[in-house]
């Protein structure tokens, strides 16, 4: 990291600032990654707290870096897929009590970033001590209008038990998983528990101890599955094509960030305690 040029006519905050912003820029520094300590990044400097404080706050009303709370200074993390998600996953299993909120359509997602973390609990090297999930689905018992049979979008209860197997599938291995890792003491507790509303979700969303979320428009796709053997066009909501936006909880609590993720809670927490409804199965 550049050292302050002594040369340099602009105020010392201005020039931590543009020496962060051109790592940021330049992904020298990537997206999601911590900066240094602010007593790590005064020693380098050779400046004052206050100093540190003026450029950080200057490149957080950029919107280049996020503060979360009690965790420290981030670069924020803008548009990507959601291969995305998966270090932020593992960054709350390192240690004490882990909630993650999803609301979508199969959870395939879901578990597909959280098998890796689930699987270093098992060997021990992460050392979350509590795993509480909540995974809310759509019912697909009934028609919802996705997915559905293409070009005309009828219903198809063959199209449905085929989505209902891949729900079905994600949701049971995760509360397997989280089930076992309890009964062995590798966790204090552990739960996964399903509930399913009667709605075709157009997004999907992740919510991560109250702190971050993840939100994701499920574009709607027309092609061809197998149903009882037979290839059948549908218009199916494809969760891997979805881009995932990032928001997390910062020091201020009117950030749009911060309510956002708040407003995202707020949400899951009504559909949760109103209309969705137990899954047996898992």
């Amino acid at each position: 990291m550049d050292s302050l040029n002594p040369d340099d006519p602009r105020p010392e905050f201005q020039q931590v600032a543009a020496i962060l912003r051109a790592q940021i820029v330049t992904r020298i520094l990537e997206p999601g990654e911590q900066l240094p300590s602010t007593p790590e990044l005064m020693q380098h400097f050779g400046v004052a707290r206050a100093t540190i404080q003026k450029a950080t706050d200057l490149l957080k009303a950029e919107g280049l870096i996020v503060g979360r709370q009690g965790k420290g200074v981030f670069v924020r993390q803008r548009t990507e897929r959601s291969v995305g998600l998966r270090p932020h996953v593992e960054q709350i299993f390192v240690s004490g009590d882990v909630v993650i909120d999803f609301a979508g359509f199969s959870a395939e997602t879901l578990f597909g970033v959280i098998q890796e973390p689930l699987d270093k609990l098992r060997s021990g090297t992460l050392g979350a001590e509590t795993v509480t999930i909540r995974i809310l689905v759509p019912d697909l018992s009934l028609p919802i209008g996705l997915p559905s049979l293409a070009p005309d979008g009828e219903d198809s209860p063959g199209v449905r038990a085929r989505m209902d197997r891949i729900v079905q599938r994600s949701t049971q291995s995760i509360a397997d998983t989280v089930s076992e890792l309890a009964a062995l003491g590798l966790i204090k507790s552990g739960s996964a528990e399903v509930r399913t509303v009667h709605m075709a979700p157009l997004f999907k969303l992740f919510i991560l101890n109250s702190t971050e979320a993840f939100f994701g428009f499920y574009p709607v796709v027309q092609h061809a599955v197998a149903v009882k053997g037979n290839p059948t066009e549908i218009y199916d909501p494809m969760g891997k094509d979805a881009t995932l936006f990032h928001f997390a909880k910062s020091d201020d609590p009117e950030s749009i960030e911060s309510q956002y993720v708040e407003q995202a809670q707020i949400w899951f927490e009504s559909v949760w305690s109103s209309v969705a409804r137990s899954c047996e199965s898992a």
